[in-house]
């Protein structure tokens, strides 16, 4: 297991680099690529109003060779997904490696506990069972983690 967190900006032209060095040195065969990330609700395309929605809420991608269910409903049309998540998604089409992207599409600006919460039926997926110990003390966990990130301010999406 692999945990990569971005804590900068990676800019559109620096992005094909940076994917280079981590999935470099890495062997393609049985690799399997769980992306999640978070976006304003304002950035949701829909026939209705976004203020009926409820926020937060999850919208799975997922490249060709990804066979395993995912999590929440697909992102539909017209919606995109930008940035480095995009970026690592396609690099994975691309390179026909399993991946699926998780953008939790929420109202706040600061990752807070609610947020988060949103990811927690990935916890229940094949890919990520194994990593869980025990789901119940997950919601304790996370508030100790914001509590922390927030006094560091050290926490970027």
């Amino acid at each position: 297991v692999l945990l990569c967190q971005c804590s900068c900006y990676v800019a559109e032209d620096q992005q094909f680099q940076w994917l280079e060095k981590v999935f470099g040195s890495m062997q393609k065969k049985g690799l399997q690529v769980t992306i999640l990330s978070t976006c304003p609700v304002a950035d949701y395309k829909t026939q209705e109003s976004t203020l009926t929605l409820v926020s937060p809420f999850l919208k799975a991608l997922k490249t060709k060779e990804f066979q395993e269910p995912v999590c929440c409903p697909l992102l539909e049309q017209p919606n995109i997904v930008r940035d480095l998540p995009a970026a690592v998604l396609s690099y994975c089409q691309v390179w026909q490696i399993p991946a699926v992207l998780y953008q939790c599409y929420t109202d706040v600006i600061k990752l807070d506990t609610v947020t988060i919460e949103a990811f927690k039926p990935l916890l229940s997926s094949k890919v990520l069972k194994s990593l869980a110990k025990d789901a119940s003390e997950s919601t304790k966990i996370l508030k100790k983690f914001l509590t922390t990130s927030e006094t560091h301010n050290n926490i970027y999406i």
